[in-house]
């Protein structure tokens, strides 16, 4: 079967997207400019937010390019980016959340328009569930809102919000910038360069070491994943081979 940037360079990717071995050579072999040099280092305490696989649509969808790992990823890099940008803890919980969840209600890996929407539904009426699993604080109301207007928000262009989507708090406006950029950060794992980050289209402004963490963050824990990782093992081992040596603090 062709590898997945083959089925790209085509136009004839499936409906549910897998890495393969061939796909992954690629995308180191086309590595970016700006996703050379150092990495950013995650502030204390970061750990990946992993999604339960019956929290997704369907089994099928877990192991995909907006599956588990992926959405486990995007929760590193918005940790990452709410300390950069001195987001509050409150906020930076909310943040997390969302993001370790915003993509689990697709119907497949194309475009899947509505799938924001669907999530953040989702989100709200499961939320003590998903912070309990992830051994977190419940989400009081203003936060939930805030989670589920960034989720909700993450697929649609930034002027495209229906009205009870849209931010009149900063800091809900905050959390909905910080996900749509942290979600665009692991667009590395695509199997098309004109999927790959482009800065043009994000709100907030990513230095060089983010690029360089994502793009590590997606090799190694898909390497791992192929090599027979479970996603936690796999999201695990990312971050241990991310995390400066005491020899490079």
């Amino acid at each position: 079967m062709p590898a997945l940037h083959e089925l790209a360079a085509a136009r004839c990717l499936p409906d549910h997207q897998v890495m393969d071995r061939a796909t992954l050579e690629w995308i180191a072999a086309h590595r970016p400019p700006v996703a050379y040099g150092p990495a950013a280092t995650f502030p204390p305490g970061t750990t990946a937010l992993v999604p339960a696989e019956d929290w997704f649509t369907e089994a099928a969808l877990t192991d995909t390019l907006h599956g588990v790992r992926h959405n486990a990823r995007v929760s590193v890099l918005a940790t990452v980016l709410a300390a950069r940008h001195h987001l509050d803890a409150d906020h930076t919980l909310a943040l997390t959340v969302a993001a370790a969840v915003h993509d689990c209600r697709r119907h497949n890996d194309r475009t899947d328009p509505g799938h924001g929407e669907r999530t953040a539904r989702w989100l709200h009426q499961q939320h003590h569930a998903v912070t309990a699993a992830f051994g977190l604080p419940d989400l009081t109301t203003p936060l939930l809102d805030a989670a589920t207007t960034a989720v909700a928000r993450h697929d649609l262009p930034a002027r495209a919000a229906p009205p009870h989507r849209r931010c009149a708090d900063p800091r809900a406006r905050k959390v909905a910038d910080l996900l749509a950029a942290a979600d665009a950060l692991d667009r590395y794992r695509l199997p098309a360069l004109r999927w790959w980050p482009d800065p043009a289209l994000v709100r907030i402004p990513l230095p060089e070491a983010l690029h360089a963490l994502a793009f590590r963050l997606v090799l190694d824990s898909e390497h791992a994943r192929l090599d027979g990782a479970t996603h936690h093992e796999a999201l695990h081992h990312a971050l241990d081979l991310a995390r400066p040596t005491r020899e490079q603090q």
